[in-house]
């Protein structure tokens, strides 16, 4: 079991936008910047495309539609090979934000800490075994049973960037409700999925060919490809998806759809962002 870690305890602070000139300046030399860390191809194992592209892009999302700023704690939940990671290490304050990254893929973490840690210590990365059909189908922890090692009200910013996308919906419930727990009060979370809408049709032409054999299960709010491992790609009706986060306790800031579907978009998943409310009646 993870000791539980007990980080800064000040309040959410006042959030001042940051300005988007600056912002798209620091995107592209995020991506043309050689000296960041980059791991060699072969060890990436989720996701395709650039990896330092894909990162800058999800930092200007953070920033434009979230309202992540310098100063913000960042837990980053599946955080993989550290693509969201590598990008953050120049925007958050070295000296007031923390970020901490969680993954069950062990290979992965070990990365993050040679090539990330060691130049930016602010920036710390746990392997958690939470067992997972696709990623770590020999994990000791089953998803009902995990728990977020932090304590209550720890971080102002939560990603969970292609995770809901690899679980069951009852693993969904446990994660939103274990997020809003370490969130501080205006806190946010930040969350991708493929969200099937009544007029979404997976098989339709101009979708991504990739998630054409979603199926729906009966009985269930949930979509998995037909043929492949369950947690391949895993979609949830848009109802379920929405009602799990304000069950949790989140209100709902926004949604915003993709292209995965065949629709213009500015992004790739569905994005789904809630905010932990300053007060809990």
């Amino acid at each position: 079991m993870s000791q539980v870690l007990a980080l800064s305890e000040h309040q959410s602070p006042a959030r001042d936008a940051v300005d988007d000139t600056y912002l798209e300046w620091l995107c592209q030399q995020i991506i043309a910047n050689h000296f960041l860390p980059v791991p060699p191809e072969e060890a990436v194992f989720v996701g395709d495309g650039d990896y330092r592209m894909i990162g800058a892009e999800f930092l200007g999302h953070f920033v434009r539609r979230a309202g992540l700023v310098p100063t913000d704690d960042v837990l980053d939940i599946g955080c993989g090979i550290g693509r969201i990671a590598v990008p953050l290490t120049q925007f958050l304050d070295p000296e007031k934000a923390i970020y901490r990254g969680l993954d069950p893929v062990a290979n992965g973490i070990e990365w993050c800490k040679r090539s990330i840690t060691p130049a930016y210590p602010n920036f710390r990365f746990e392997t958690q075994d939470i067992k997972n059909s696709l990623y770590n189908p020999e994990g000791s922890i089953g998803g009902r049973g995990m728990r977020l090692p932090f304590q209550d009200g720890t971080f102002d910013f939560t990603a969970m960037i292609s995770v809901a996308t690899h679980l069951p919906p009852e693993e969904i419930e446990t994660y939103c409700s274990e997020v809003f727990r370490v969130l501080r009060p205006g806190g946010r979370i930040f969350l991708t999925a493929f969200i099937l809408r009544e007029q979404d049709d997976p098989a339709k032409p101009g979708s991504d060919v990739r998630l054409s054999g979603l199926e729906k299960v009966e009985g269930q709010p949930c979509w998995y490809l037909r043929g492949e491992n369950p947690m391949a790609a895993v979609g949830f009706d848009e109802e379920f998806i929405v009602n799990v986060l304000t069950s949790a306790g989140f209100e709902i800031s926004s949604k915003s759809f993709g292209g995965w579907r065949g629709e213009t978009a500015e992004h790739y998943q569905d994005f789904l962002i809630a905010e932990k409310p300053r007060r809990i009646a």
